[in-house]
């Protein structure tokens, strides 16, 4: 005779548990793969749910709202931001701090749309990215300071400019998908140049643009 062995309680759970882990994995790199094809506002939350195989209550259950699921896709490259910013801060030449973090943030955006503009979109309602955006803002203020201090950045530079570097830079990544990587480090080389208060004579070579 066979013996039917009953769950334990916590069998029932568990399950739910692996299942819920599941769906935010599949949530989180569906919304992944559409905002660095297609950027922020294009993606819709249905889109998303349906990129997942969920539905939408499931993913409105895990994130609330949109700005929630978008802190959470780039939670790694606000992190990896933040080292950025720590280690551009360690470095002893001024110059070359501020140069490091406005170089490989630019990077970051020309691979990837969604990050592109997930750098310049406010989420400030989500606590841990907001936290992020103030300390890379106090960061690349104290960098910039040091830099202006040290007489290698021009005296005009201001905390507004960064932003329109990386609105110039989220350009080329939207009109010029293919093009991008090369094309932003171009554009980046030549914005360095004219930030600098002594520009080089003759100039630094500047990164050919491909394609």
């Amino acid at each position: 005779m066979t013996t039917l062995v009953s769950p334990r309680p916590d069998d029932a759970p568990r399950a739910l548990r692996a299942d819920a882990l599941d769906n935010r994995h599949r949530i989180i790199e569906a919304a992944r793969q559409s905002f660095a094809t297609r950027g922020l506002e294009e993606v819709t939350m249905r889109e998303v749910a349906r990129r997942a195989g969920v539905g939408v209550a499931t993913l409105y259950r895990r994130f609330p709202t949109k700005e929630a699921l978008v802190s959470e896709v780039f939670a790694a490259q606000m992190a990896a931001c933040v080292a950025l910013v720590d280690d551009a801060l360690a470095e002893s030449d001024p110059w070359r701090g501020f140069c490091m973090v406005i170089e490989k943030v630019c990077a970051m955006q020309a691979v990837d749309r969604g990050f592109s503009r997930a750098s310049l979109a406010n989420v400030s309602d989500e606590a841990g990215f907001a936290r992020s955006l103030d300390h890379n803002a106090r960061g690349f203020a104290a960098l910039t300071r040091r830099a202006k201090e040290s007489g290698q950045l021009r005296a005009d530079f201001g905390p507004g400019d960064l932003r329109l570097l990386l609105m110039a830079n989220a350009g080329i990544v939207a009109n010029a998908p293919d093009s991008a990587p090369a094309a932003s480090r171009r554009l980046v080389a030549l914005l360095l140049q004219s930030l600098r208060a002594h520009p080089a004579d003759p100039p630094v070579p500047l990164p050919a643009v491909t394609g």
